[in-house]
């Protein structure tokens, strides 16, 4: 399909292109195709853009990953698909950031599909192809871990992840930054860090924000954040926008109608006046 960048919905589309093509391919399945819609409305309701209190939690991620001893970000097919890109000028930002693949749909192939795309996008070493460590009390494949990575890390970087492992990961003593444009899935309302924009635009953010951040590296001091505060003013910005959108729609004028519709309108009104 030949997309036109003039497009109104160029990028968006692009995004979606993009998908397909990695779910033929079997980096991402069917059920990461409903996620990203489902993202993507959440995208639309918070303006396509990034918001003013997802900037802050960015900035603040991006400290506490520069301050982490052990920081690890957690790719499934999504992420590799939308923004590997993003994962490697992270992985560059921070030195020593382990990057590990995590599938709640695992199998061999995915993993290798998963690994692929991060190398060709730069990354290297990619960890979690063959764990070696689990999760306690989570009963799916997302239990599956590298003991390097994620089960020794103390802040974990979880982008469109599930609301199962961040509660396990909170309960295994570790600080989770969730990246997930719904501010209302169990991920965000359980990360100890929300950041509630879209993943690409969030991993630009973070990586820029790294490399300006001044706490000193691998020092251990997280500064102390409220989730509610960034989950709330998330809901804010949706609930301001909707009521713009209502507003336009109140005012816009009305259609005006044809002689043809005219002519329709009077002859239906002039049959009910005749029937008995």
């Amino acid at each position: 399909m030949r997309l036109s960048p003039r497009h109104p919905r160029y990028a968006s589309l692009r995004r979606r292109a993009g998908l397909a093509e990695a779910s033929r391919s079997g980096l991402v399945v069917p059920e990461g195709l409903i996620a990203h819609g489902r993202g993507e409305a959440f995208d639309y309701l918070l303006g396509e853009r990034t918001s003013p209190s997802a900037r802050r939690a960015e900035r603040l991620a991006a400290d506490w990953i520069r301050a982490a001893r052990r920081p690890v970000v957690s790719v499934n097919g999504n992420v590799a698909a939308l923004a590997a890109a993003g994962i490697a000028r992270l992985a560059r930002a921070r030195p020593g950031l382990g990057v590990e693949v995590n599938l709640f749909h695992r199998s061999p192939a995915r993993v290798r599909a998963v690994a692929r795309a991060l190398r060709r996008a730069g990354v290297e070493p990619v960890l979690g192809q063959r764990p070696t460590a689990r999760i306690p009390n989570l009963p799916s494949d997302r239990a599956l871990v590298d003991r390097r990575g994620i089960y020794a890390a103390d802040v974990c970087l979880i982008p469109l992840e599930d609301g199962d492992r961040t509660e396990a990961l909170r309960a295994m003593g570790k600080r989770v930054v969730s990246v997930d444009l719904n501010p209302l899935s169990r991920t965000s309302q359980h990360a100890d860090l929300p950041i509630v924009d879209e993943v690409a635009r969030a991993l630009t953010h973070l990586a820029h924000d790294v490399r300006r951040s001044r706490v000193p590296l691998g020092s251990g001091r997280l500064a102390p954040a409220d989730p509610a505060v960034f989950l709330a003013a998330a809901l804010r910005t949706i609930g301001g926008n909707l009521r713009r959108a209502a507003g336009r729609a109140r005012t816009r004028p009305a259609p005006r109608r044809g002689r043809s519709s005219r002519r329709r309108a009077r002859g239906r009104s002039g049959r009910s006046r005749r029937t008995p």
